[in-house]
């Protein structure tokens, strides 16, 4: 289904269509048993829990993020 087969959502302000994807988030992200995850994604995520596991100290906290993204503008 496209968004050109209904209409409807065309006549649809841009706030009004981001609050109808937000909708249609929630509805798919409720039933999560029909979303799989991708063994790649599975992977990744035991790859970096490991790495985590082994020096947790090296992770950068939030402020620091922070710092660092405001020094890059």
């Amino acid at each position: 289904m496209r968004v050109k087969d209904l209409p409807e959502i065309s006549k649809l302000s841009t706030p009004e269509k981001i609050l109808l994807v937000e909708d249609l988030w929630d509805a798919i992200s409720a039933d999560d048993s029909s979303i799989p995850v991708p063994e790649s994604h599975k992977t990744e995520l035991d790859k970096r829990l490991k790495r985590y596991q082994a020096a947790p100290g090296t992770l950068l906290s939030l402020d620091d993020l922070k710092t660092r993204l405001d020094k890059r503008k």
